[in-house]
């Protein structure tokens, strides 16, 4: 009887948690720039100068390392027929009415949903970042340039910080998910209840 299945490798492990940890950091000394009320979590950073100086810093790490992590997941993510049926369904999975969804494999919908989402808004933080990224580059573009980045800078970097959110509270939400990103491995019950084409691939059942 197999008693656990292996969900994710330690690579796998330690390359999401290298990006949580990138991206907490990137948005508390990010929210730190974008409004007075929250400089007070420059603090965090040393003050209001090492917050300025480590948050581009920040972001190419957590950019290189999210690639790494998109390089390994990229065969997971790609939309299929059953995604859209389950995403119509979407009610009976908050309300745990996993018997009238279609079966998925090792990521659902939301999941891959939440992935191409932070697939569009990296690269957009990392351009516009780079504009508004000063002293080294934005010498370099005029005045309007530099305003129009900061606006999609801010823009773009909620987005991202609301999609997280999501992520995080459906994480904590399904129980044993963070097993699953802790230790690597899933009870059989959950991944048939959860994730059953992955189920029958992983067992052959």
């Amino acid at each position: 009887m197999i008693r656990w299945i292996r969900r994710y490798t330690a690579g796998e492990r330690s390359n999401h948690w290298l990006v949580a940890i990138a991206f907490v950091l990137a948005m508390l000394s990010g929210l730190a720039l974008f409004h007075p009320a929250f400089f007070f979590l420059s603090n965090l950073f040393g003050g209001g100068t090492w917050d300025r100086i480590l948050h581009p810093y920040i972001g190419v790490f957590l950019a290189l390392f999210f690639l790494v992590l998109a390089f390994q997941f990229w065969r997971y993510v790609h939309f299929v027929p059953a995604d859209r049926v389950w995403m119509r369904h979407i009610g009976d999975e908050i309300c745990n009415r996993d018997e009238r969804l279609p079966e998925v494999g090792k990521f659902n919908a939301g999941q891959k949903y939440v992935f191409w989402m932070v697939v569009v808004t990296v690269p957009v933080l990392m351009i516009s970042g780079i504009v508004i990224w000063r002293p080294w580059f934005a010498a370099y573009f005029p005045l309007p340039v530099l305003r129009i980045a900061v606006l999609i800078h801010a823009l773009v970097a909620w987005l991202m910080i609301l999609g997280i959110i999501v992520h995080i509270y459906a994480g904590i939400w399904v129980k044993g998910s963070i097993r699953a990103m802790t230790r690597g491995t899933v009870s059989p019950a959950w991944a048939k209840h959860h994730h059953r084409a992955w189920y029958r691939e992983m067992t052959g059942k």
